[in-house]
Formats: C-alpha cells, sequence, structure tokens
C-alpha cells in the first residue's frame, strides 16, 4: 500500500485519509482586538469570535471541503470574555447555513488573569479528492477581487464578505477557483494563486487597490474565471467587484 504524503497548499494542511478523501485545515489568530483593557481596537467578545472564525471557515468552504469541526483556542477566561466569543463563533456557523452538527470546542485561559484578548481558530473539513477547488485556475482566466480589504474599525464601519457571498459564488459554474485574502494582502494572495495553478500573473497598471494593505479578517476575496462572465460577477454580488488582471502560461 502506498501511502500520500500530508502536504500544504498555500495556507491549507491537507491530510490524506480513507481512500480518495482529505482532512482539509485551516487556522487563523486574532489579538489586541476585543473588550479587555489594554485591547487596541474595543469590539464585543462575540464580534471577535465570530470574524476570527470567517477567515479559516471560508478557507476550508472555498477549497471544496465540507467543515465538520471547529477548534478554538482562547487565551481568556470562559466567563465572561470566552463564552461571548464562543456564541460567536456559533453565530457565524448558523449564519453560514452550515449543517448544526458541525463540532465546537476548545480551551480557555484559567490559570492567570488576563488583560487582553487573544485567540486562535482551527476548522477542520472533510473533501474528495474530485471535490477540491485548489489549482484549478486556467491560462487565459483574469483574477478578480470581490469587496474591498478591510483592517481593524474598518471591519465594523465598512461591508466585508461572509460566507452568504461565498455560498453563491462558488454555486457559479463558470467561477474557477476563489480565495479568501486575509493579512497578508492582495498581491500576495494573488501570486499564490497563480503559483499554485502553475500559471503567471500579469497586472494591470491602473489599479484601483492597495494591494499590500491587510484584509484582516478576509475581507475580501479573489476569484478567477473568463473575463467574459466579469459583468455577470458584478451583477450577482452587491459589493465592488475589481478586475486584477490575467494569468498565463
Amino acid at each position: 500500500m502506498v501511502y500520500e504524503k500530508i502536504r500544504q497548499f498555500r495556507d491549507l494542511t491537507l491530510i490524506p485519509l480513507y481512500q480518495d478523501e482529505l482532512l482539509v485545515i485551516a487556522c487563523d489568530s486574532l489579538g489586541g482586538i476585543g473588550p479587555k483593557q489594554h485591547d487596541m481596537v474595543k469590539v464585543p467578545a462575540e464580534t471577535v469570535g465570530q470574524y476570527t472564525v470567517r477567515g479559516p471557515l471560508m478557507e476550508v468552504l472555498a477549497a471544496g471541503a465540507r467543515p465538520v469541526t471547529v477548534i478554538n483556542t482562547l487565551g481568556v477566561e470562559m466567563m465572561p470574555t470566552g463564552a461571548a466569543i464562543i456564541q460567536g463563533i456559533r453565530k457565524e456557523l448558523l449564519l453560514s447555513r452550515l449543517p448544526a452538527d458541525i463540532l465546537v470546542t476548545g480551551s480557555t485561559e484559567e490559570n492567570a488573569k488576563t488583560c487582553q484578548t487573544a485567540l486562535g481558530v482551527t476548522v477542520l473539513g472533510r473533501s474528495s479528492k474530485s471535490e477540491l477547488r485548489l489549482g484549478k485556475s486556467l491560462a487565459g482566466d483574469i483574477v478578480a477581487c470581490v469587496g474591498k480589504p478591510l483592517v481593524g474599525e474598518e471591519v465594523l464601519l465598512g461591508t466585508p464578505v461572509d460566507t452568504r457571498i461565498l455560498f453563491e459564488l462558488l454555486a457559479l459554474p463558470w467561477l474557477h477557483e476563489l480565495l479568501p485574502v486575509g493579512s497578508r494582502g492582495i498581491g500576495y494572495e494573488a501570486r499564490a494563486l497563480a503559483a499554485g495553478a502553475g500559471l503567471t500573473l500579469t497586472l494591470r497598471l491602473d489599479l484601483q487597490l492597495d494591494l499590500e494593505k491587510s484584509a484582516g479578517p478576509s475581507t475580501c476575496l479573489l476569484v478567477t474565471l473568463p473575463e467574459e462572465y466579469l459583468s455577470a460577477l458584478q451583477a450577482v454580488s452587491n459589493l465592488p467587484v475589481f478586475m486584477l488582471g490575467s494569468l498565463s502560461e
């Protein structure tokens, strides 16, 4: 019997399971944002949980996997901060229209008093090899960004992408690949998207977005598609759509 190796694809970890199934793992972390005394950005703990889980959740879904477990490692006490963060995580899962049997588990800090919010979230999903949507971009595709990069207080004031928008995009047969953008920015993720398909990215010269700006908790999405469907993409999304460039061999 030949055993396949565990491998990394962009920010995802892919672990071979039985037959053609894979375990798809994504994670994210947060610090200094929350309701505690020394947090730099003040937001409710429930909001912290909701937005922190959204990034890895969208990464797993965009890869074509079905989330089965959410693990939260909270650097805060259970009551009241941890409980509110977990409530936010469950709220995001509910809004995502995912099955109610997804397991949410984790740990909190009960040995020391904390004065700043910190947490990590890991999402585990399962997929067959045929369902994976990784490296599916084609030469001749364009790369577009749905939404704008938002970070810090901008996330609360703006309109970030969410799992509802992601599901709508996943249903479009002419979208070849989707990739949520996080703290490393649009430029980094666009180049990683191209490299994952073995292609070269050529950016437009008249771009209206800051390619290096952090997109915080995955507040915008990259998609690849034939250029003739760009107007259809703009009609589907209620967010601004920016054409970034094209892919070639």
